[in-house]
């Protein structure tokens, strides 16, 4: 039987990043990437954790790469988040333990005390600057770097424990709006670019909408644990004043809704956002993470029309020519294997009106980067050897295979890998 042409490049790109000692040689060391989710080798072995908790692969590089990352001690405290240091590692080392019990136990425990530190030292100055009247920075919030990316690890870890309420109680907060100057703006509004540095383009800050460092990845954190049943007080409030946001800022383009990335101080006080050409409609920043958040919000809340209306903006992103258009790489991030794994995990919990179109979506999207009759072995060299993306999970080939195993096994994610990006 033959294998589907997406398996075959998975197949290959794993080969391809079988040995460590390989892979990061020559100009792309690994001592530079190595406490990297996003560029290095724990981010790496998800691919290789993903492939044996799948039967598709030996569980060998998957202790290998486990092994490169964890050779030197790791960065803790305030200098890591969730993508680098100590959590990082944690996310993939808790993976594969989860599939090989009794394996990884003492490393996976201290991990697990250092990430309960961290984020307990944080929160506690989250809510001093709350309580301050303070807006946050964007690195005390997001999903990479912040305080919903540790809540998206401990609510799989440890959904009913108490650091896990704690994570979703600070969430909770973070909506409250604040005043400054006289001026009402939501608790997510920070007074940089979306860089996370002062920016001139950027007079009085922004709220940021993205999963990556935005409100949609607080409104993912919230509904996936409203799914499992851990909520706090004030809980689904909270996921409707998010909500209610995002419907203030939704634009009708004539072939689907999209949203801003960000909204500025002139557009709030206005009321109106500046006109732009087509955004592309990525994980990071764009429609399709934004869906997906909306989806999972509505499955939480039991609004079945706001879940059809979600599905179909995704849709009508995933197939939309202009949007499209704006998508100019192959990556998990922002390219079209984010795009197809996107896509593939919310046909899984879609209304029986829209599953259809959802999943005709994908082949398009896996042809974007692997086109029928391609040689697996030449596609996965060349993304491998990019030297601009490298063979990372963010932008890269691990994350770029990891994207395609669940669109073309019809399958969800065993490891659940994909848990650092909140979408399941």
């Amino acid at each position: 039987m033959t294998a589907h042409p997406a398996l075959e490049l998975v197949d290959a790109i794993a080969s391809q990043l079988a040995d460590p000692a390989v892979v990061f040689s020559g100009r792309r060391a690994a001592s530079a990437y190595r406490q990297h989710l996003a560029y290095g080798p724990p981010g790496i072995a998800l691919l290789h954790i993903e492939r044996a908790a799948s039967g598709l692969g030996p569980w060998q590089p998957a202790h290998e790469w486990l092994a490169a990352a964890s050779r030197q001690p790791f960065t803790s405290g305030p200098d890591s988040h969730p993508f680098y240091g100590v959590p990082a590692f944690a996310q993939a080392l808790s993976c594969g333990a989860d599939h090989l019990p009794g394996s990884y136990l003492r490393a996976l425990s201290t991990v697990d005390r250092q990430v309960a530190a961290d984020v307990g030292r944080r929160l506690d100055a989250a809510h001093r600057r709350i309580d301050a009247g303070r807006p946050p920075v964007l690195a005390e919030f997001d999903t990479i770097r912040g305080l919903t990316g540790y809540g998206a690890y401990l609510l799989r870890r440890d959904p009913a424990g108490p650091m896990t309420s704690a994570v979703l109680d600070y969430c909770v907060r973070l909506t409250a709006p604040i005043t400054q100057r006289g001026e009402n703006l939501p608790g997510w509004w920070t007074e940089t670019g979306p860089s996370g540095s002062p920016d001139d383009r950027f007079p009085g800050g922004h709220a940021n909408i993205g999963m990556a460092h935005g409100v949609g990845g607080v409104l993912a954190l919230l509904a996936l644990a409203a799914r499992q049943d851990t909520v706090v007080d004030g809980h689904h409030t909270a996921l409707r004043t998010i909500l209610a946001w995002l419907d203030r800022w939704r634009e009708e383009t004539g072939s689907g809704p999209t949203w801003p990335y960000w909204v500025t101080r002139s557009e709030l006080r206005t009321g109106h956002l500046t006109p732009s050409a087509p955004r592309r409609p990525s994980w990071c920043y764009g429609t399709t993470g934004l869906a997906r958040a909306q989806q999972l919000a509505a499955l939480a809340l039991g609004n079945t029309g706001r879940q059809i209306d979600a599905e179909n903006a995704l849709v009508a992103a995933l197939t939309n020519p202009e949007q499209l258009k704006a998508t100019t790489d192959n990556g998990l991030c922002h390219g079209f294997a984010g795009l197809a794994h996107v896509a593939a995990r919310a046909a899984e919990d879609a209304h029986p009106s829209t599953v259809d179109q959802l999943r005709a979506a994908i082949p398009a999207l896996l042809a974007a980067v692997h086109p029928p009759g391609a040689d697996p072995e030449f596609t996965a060299k060349t993304l491998i050897q990019d030297d601009e993306r490298g063979p990372g999970l963010l932008d890269g080939a691990a994350g770029t295979a990891l994207a395609f195993i669940a669109p073309s096994t019809t399958a969800p994610p065993q490891s659940a890998w994909d848990t650092c990006l909140l979408i399941a």
